[in-house]
């Protein structure tokens, strides 16, 4: 069973979260040895995926810095979307371990 937590991305801007993962037993979900990836998407259908940088800020306590950088988010429309971060163990078991809604609100301010 995945961590479910919305988030909220300010076009334009960069963007980082820290979240903690936790098991099926809601005990912290160790990620020592995984590599972790995750993506945004307007729908679970949609063929358009904007790519988080995820790093493991600390493995033993299942916690996880998903990121953007500014230029990544301005390339966003605004609107509602879905986003799922998924941990692969070196033995290559795939777990989606993080999931939720993400709203990209829209910038106002432009470079001329």
């Amino acid at each position: 069973m995945a961590t479910y937590a919305n988030i909220v991305i300010d076009q334009g801007a960069d963007f980082e979260a820290t979240i903690s993962l936790e098991d099926e037993n809601q005990d912290p979900f160790d990620l020592s040895g995984y590599n972790v990836t995750g993506q945004v998407r307007r729908t679970y259908k949609s063929a358009t995926a904007y790519d988080f940088t995820v790093n493991v800020a600390d493995a033993g306590n299942g916690q996880v810095t998903i990121s953007m950088t500014a230029a990544q988010t301005a390339a966003i429309k605004s609107g509602r979307y879905v986003y799922d971060v998924k941990a692969t163990s070196s033995g290559g078991a795939v777990t989606r371990a993080l999931e939720g809604s993400a709203e990209v609100t829209p910038s106002v301010t432009r470079s001329s």
